[in-house]
């Protein structure tokens, strides 16, 4: 049997993470052969992800880097299964090695396939870490974006946002790490409600009307206070004809009310206006721009950006733990 020396066993500690006994017990295995004893490991570590292939892993960190051009970003979660192993600095560390190699990939695949270290791909060191760990390791959401200036916001390790700007303008990196946010906080799927598909309008509108209405029947019954139905949840439906239509209301229910027609001029935009926020809740909620943003509710994601002068958000991308 070779003898086997504390140099090698820290030698083999530090090219793989593994524990001592663990790097130790693989040395003897291989006969002191380095190369070998990684290998034993590499397939302990096979062997544990086989295993825990099942196992959930929703815990890990998620990471984000920029190019040093500020052009091409990318943001990805290496994923565990106990917020133990995920609020290891090491684990972190790890986590920030492989978004500095993924940020010159435009798929996962492409990335898993990519060399770690001169020793093993991402995917390899993957497994090796399984074992090493005792958790099942897994890339789970992986974006990447370019653009003229793109910016990023990582918020406690479980939410990532990119978010791409038409151009590079003074502070950029402020304005897309506000607009990142926006995007990790409130998770918009679509930049604006003109992008989104007639037919996905008109389902959700249905939806979201009649499960208004069967709620409205509970509440009747209790004696409770009935909830608005909406006619229309997007801007996209609130063509001229809408418009004009809702006016003309607004002016009847004034009439009604004996408002003076001379202070109609005054009263009127405060009334389209919730008619419009009353008729937009699917651009509230899933339309980036047309978002209320977060850090001054009077305004929408798209004033703010308009703020920062000629510029604007033509892209951006989420990755979530959850």
């Amino acid at each position: 049997m070779a003898k086997i020396t504390a140099a090698q066993v820290n030698e083999l500690r530090k090219a793989t993470g593994a524990g001592m006994m663990d790097c130790k017990n693989a040395l003897v295995e291989a006969e002191g052969n380095m190369e070998d004893a990684i290998t034993v490991l590499r397939k302990k570590g096979q062997k544990i992800a086989e295993k825990r292939a099942d196992r959930d892993s929703s815990e890990g960190a998620v990471v984000s880097k920029i190019n040093d051009a500020n052009t091409r970003g990318v943001v990805l979660s290496l994923n565990c299964e106990t917020d133990f192993v995920a609020n290891n600095d090491s684990y972190t560390a790890m986590a920030n090695d492989m978004a500095a190699i993924a940020i010159n990939h435009d798929t996962k695949e492409s990335f898993l396939a990519a060399k770690f270290d001169a020793d093993m791909t991402v995917a390899e060191k993957l497994i090796e870490q399984t074992g090493v760990i005792g958790e099942k390791l897994e890339i789970g959401g992986f974006e990447v974006l370019e653009a003229p200036f793109v910016g990023t916001y990582i918020h406690g390790k479980k939410i990532g946002a990119l978010t791409g700007l038409s151009t590079p303008v003074d502070n950029a990196a402020q304005l897309a790490k506000e607009v990142s946010m926006q995007v990790a906080s409130m998770g918009a799927t679509t930049l604006s409600y003109k992008d989104f598909d007639p037919a996905f309008v008109a389902s959700e509108t249905e939806a979201r009307i009649a499960a208004i209405e069967k709620d409205n029947i509970e509440l009747g019954r209790l004696g409770k206070t009935l909830k608005n139905v909406p006619s229309f949840i997007s801007r996209a439906q609130l063509n001229d004809d809408v418009l004009a239509k809702a006016e003309e209301a607004a002016k009847a229910e004034l009439k009604a009310e004996g408002k003076p027609e001379q202070i109609w001029d005054r009263i009127l935009p405060g009334k389209m206006e919730r008619f419009v926020a009353d008729n937009t809740t699917l651009d509230h909620e899933m339309a980036l721009l047309d978002q209320n943003f977060i850090m001054d509710d009077k305004k929408s994601v798209a004033d703010h950006v308009t703020s920062y002068g000629d510029v604007k958000v033509v892209g951006f991308k989420r990755v979530t733990l959850a």
